[in-house]
């Protein structure tokens, strides 16, 4: 036999390759509260929020509602109760490249648990596995609800063993968090002695970092007092601006500023003219202390 045809034989015995998984910078864009997505993903350390499921993409006699958290036991990806509440982690499992279609994968093997189980891996993805977009209910909002810990993970009942030392090694680090009433998703925060505002934006992130230099430049970003713009970070096609505050005021005390910057971003994204030598520079000063997290 020839060398053409042996590399031919092998190469036809060979499984096919699942076709790699496009990537997504922008995973969560077109669902309903997409800022929440990202919070549940990238910002907040304890939160759930309930989802309804539809389409023909689920399990025959799979359940419809699932609680999406944060993080779970033991860093599953996913856990079925026994009373049949399925919980799928946001900050666990794989990363393909799109965070959409990774959290759908869990939400499919989740739903497909008997009662009482957990989801000790995460499933791998292609590009033939169903994003959130095909799974969730069209008015499904996931609104997050933050805790102060992670006693939800198991509700009236009593931890045990290696579940017990995870619960309460993630309660000892937990950082508290709250969110701000404000028409966006806008979270405080406190990381040591110091407390931080982050907020959401819903707009892409080369949009809205345009206008927050032209704000910057303006001198229009302050919440009052010595509190400060520090930056921003992206993540998931969004940029979230963070703020460093005054530690001895409390969260609601920045509702009223906040929400007046807010209007002010919202006026200067509809600035249509070009940047100004300030704003530009504003605008280069953001973009360099700005993180990625993808």
């Amino acid at each position: 036999m020839g060398k053409a045809s042996r590399r031919k034989k092998t190469a036809d015995a060979r499984p096919s390759r699942a076709a790699q998984v496009p990537f997504a910078r922008r995973p969560f864009e077109g669902l309903p509260g997409e800022t929440e997505w990202v919070a549940l993903g990238e910002v907040l350390p304890a939160a759930t929020a309930t989802v309804e499921l539809s389409g023909d993409q689920l399990p025959e006699g799979a359940p419809t509602t699932v609680t999406i958290s944060t993080v779970l036991p033991l860093a599953w990806p996913a856990l079925r109760r026994d009373d049949g509440e399925v919980l799928v982690a946001t900050q666990a499992g794989s990363h393909s490249g799109d965070a959409s279609r990774d959290l759908a994968g869990r939400i499919l093997a989740a739903v497909a648990l008997e009662p009482g189980a957990p989801l000790t891996t995460a499933p791998p993805v292609t590009a033939d596995t169903p994003r959130l977009q095909d799974l969730l209910a069209p008015a499904s909002d996931p609104r997050a609800q933050v805790h102060d810990g992670f006693d939800y993970w198991i509700g009236d009942q009593e931890a045990e063993g290696a579940a017990k030392e995870s619960l309460e090694r993630a309660n000892e680090s937990v950082v508290p968090t709250v969110r701000i009433d404000v028409d966006r998703s806008a979270f405080w925060c406190r990381i040591g002695e110091r407390t931080y505002v982050r907020v959401l934006l819903a707009e892409d992130e080369d949009a809205a970092t345009t206008a927050l230099a032209r704000l910057q430049a303006a001198g229009e970003t302050s919440l009052g007092g010595e509190t400060k713009l520090l930056g921003a970070f992206r993540t998931s096609g969004l940029l979230v601006p963070v703020w460093e505050l005054d530690p001895q005021a409390e969260p609601g005390s920045y509702v009223e500023a906040l929400t007046a910057v807010l209007a002010r971003y919202d006026a200067a994204l509809s600035v249509d003219e070009p940047l100004t030598a300030d704003e530009r520079r504003a605008r280069s000063g953001l973009l360099s202390r700005q993180i990625t997290l993808r």
